[in-house]
C-alpha cells in the first residue's frame, strides 16, 4: 500500500508517523512544496513549541475552539491532550506543563520536537521530499493521482491532506474541485491597532481586564498587554479567535471597551471605591492603585478621567467617584485595523467539517482521501490548543480507516 502525505508540517508528521505505525508494511512519504518542514513548529511559543495545553477537563478543552470544539470533542476520546503527553514522553521527550496550563518541552526547544519527529521518521522508513508541490490530485484506476507541478506525477492507494491553513480561498480551489465545501478563510488570532490611541505609550503593561467588542455579544476576561500598536495579551487573541468572521466583516474598525476593574456591577465598583475613600482618606489617588492595576496605567487613567493624581481620596465627592467608575469600567478604544504575526498565522475556515466523516478523517466526497491539521475549518485559542487539533486529527487519520 502506498500512502502519502501532503503537507510537512505539525499534522502531516503527525499523521505520517501515524500511518507507518498502524500499517508497517505500507510506503509512507511526506510531500512538502518549501524547502522547510515544521517551519511552524520551530517558531510556536517563541521557539519553546507549546505543543498542547494542560487542562484536565475535556469540555473545557473543546471549548478552546471557536470552530470545530463539537466535532473535537468526539475525537478526543480517541487522542486527546494527555495521549500527547504520553505520547512525547513516551518518544523521549520529557515535557512541563507550566502555571498557565501551557505544555512545554522540558528543554524549552523546539528543536526536541522537530528532532524526535525526523528521528521517528528515519527509523520508520519514511520518505521526505521537498520542494514538491502538487497540483490536483485525481482517481485513476482505483488509485489516487498526484499531479506534481514541475515533477512525476504519482500514483497512490490513500492520500492524507495536511496542507496547513491559507490565507485566501483560491489555496483551497484544488479541494473544492473535488467536491469539497470550503468554508472562506479569514485571519484569527491577531492583535489590535490603535494608532490614535495615547495608552499605546504604556506598551509592556499588563492587566486583567474584561474586554468587550462594542456593538457584539464578544467578551473576554484575562490578561491584557499593552503594546507599541495597540493591544494583545489572551484578552484580545481570545476575542479575535472568537469574533474572527465578525471582525473581518467590519473590516476591522470598531471599538474595544475596557472593563479595568473585572466586576460588570458599577454598584459594586462603587462600594470599592467608597472604601478606599473611608480607609484612605488624606492618601493622594497616585498613593492607593485600585484592583491592583500596574502604577503607569493607573496614572495614565487618572490623567483619562481629568483627576489629579495628587487630588486626596476624601476630596473625589460624588462626581470624582463617578469619573472613576467610568474610567475603570467603561474606558473606550478605537481600533482601526489588526496586527497578524505571519510566522504563527492561524485561519479561521478551510474544508467544511461537514465534508468530512470524523471518525476517520476521509473525505465524504472522495474515497481514500483524509484529511488531518489547519486545512480544516477547525481553529483554536493560543495555549497549545492549535497543535492538539493537529496531534488529533493527524493521528486518526493515520489510522487509514
Amino acid at each position: 500500500m502506498k500512502v502519502a502525505v501532503i503537507g510537512g508540517g505539525a499534522a502531516g508528521f503527525f499523521a505520517a508517523i501515524a500511518a507507518k505505525e498502524n500499517h508497517p508494511e505500507a510506503q509512507v512519504c511526506i510531500y512538502e512544496k518549501t524547502t522547510k518542514i515544521l517551519s511552524k513548529v520551530k517558531v510556536s511559543g517563541g521557539g519553546r513549541c507549546n505543543v498542547t495545553n494542560g487542562v484536565s477537563s475535556m469540555s473545557d478543552l473543546a471549548k478552546a475552539y471557536p470552530r470545530g470544539g463539537k466535532k473535537l470533542k468526539k475525537a478526543f476520546r480517541v487522542f486527546n491532550n494527555q495521549h500527547t503527553m504520553e505520547w512525547f514522553e513516551a518518544h523521549g521527550v520529557p515535557l512541563k506543563i507550566e502555571a498557565s496550563n501551557h505544555v512545554f518541552p522540558v528543554s524549552d526547544s523546539s528543536q526536541s520536537i522537530i528532532d524526535c519527529f525526523l528521528k521517528i521518521a528515519e527509523r520508520l522508513g519514511i520518505a521526505i521530499y521537498t520542494k514538491t508541490s502538487i497540483e490536483a490530485i485525481e482517481v485513476i484506476d482505483n488509485q489516487i493521482l498526484l499531479k506534481v507541478k514541475n515533477g512525476n506525477n504519482k500514483r497512490m492507494d490513500k492520500v492524507i491532506i495536511a496542507t496547513g491553513g491559507s490565507a485566501k480561498k483560491q489555496g483551497f480551489d484544488w479541494l473544492e474541485a473535488l467536491g469539497h465545501e470550503i468554508e472562506n478563510p479569514v485571519p484569527s488570532l491577531f492583535t489590535f491597532n490603535m494608532p490614535k490611541e495615547p495608552i499605546r505609550k504604556l506598551m509592556g503593561v499588563a492587566a486583567n481586564a474584561l474586554v468587550t467588542i462594542q456593538g457584539t455579544k464578544l467578551k473576554q476576561s484575562a490578561p491584557l498587554l499593552i503594546t507599541h500598536w495597540g493591544m494583545s495579551g489572551p484578552a484580545i487573541l481570545k476575542l479575535s479567535a472568537f469574533g474572527a468572521r465578525i471582525l473581518s466583516d467590519i473590516n476591522y474598525q470598531f471599538k474595544a471597551q475596557v472593563n479595568w476593574t473585572n466586576i460588570q456591577n458599577t454598584n459594586v465598583v462603587m462600594e470599592n471605591l467608597q472604601d478606599i475613600v473611608k480607609n484612605n482618606p488624606q492618601k493622594l489617588l497616585q498613593n492607593v492603585k485600585p484592583y491592583g492595576l500596574p502604577e503607569r496605567l493607573w496614572l495614565f487613567l487618572l490623567e483619562k478621567a481629568e483627576l489629579s493624581p495628587q487630588k486626596k481620596w476624601n476630596e473625589l465627592g460624588k462626581k470624582g467617584l463617578n469619573k472613576l467608575i467610568s474610567i475603570l469600567t467603561f474606558d473606550i478604544y478605537d481600533v482601526n485595523g489588526k496586527t497578524t504575526f505571519k510566522e504563527e498565522f492561524v485561519t479561521c475556515g478551510g474544508v467544511s467539517l461537514e465534508s468530512i466523516n470524523f471518525e476517520t478523517m476521509e473525505s465524504r466526497v472522495f474515497k481514500n482521501l483524509y484529511f488531518a491539521g489547519e486545512v480544516l475549518n477547525i481553529d483554536g485559542i493560543t495555549g497549545g490548543y492549535n497543535f492538539q487539533a493537529a496531534w488529533t486529527t493527524g493521528f486518526i487519520a493515520g489510522q487509514l480507516g
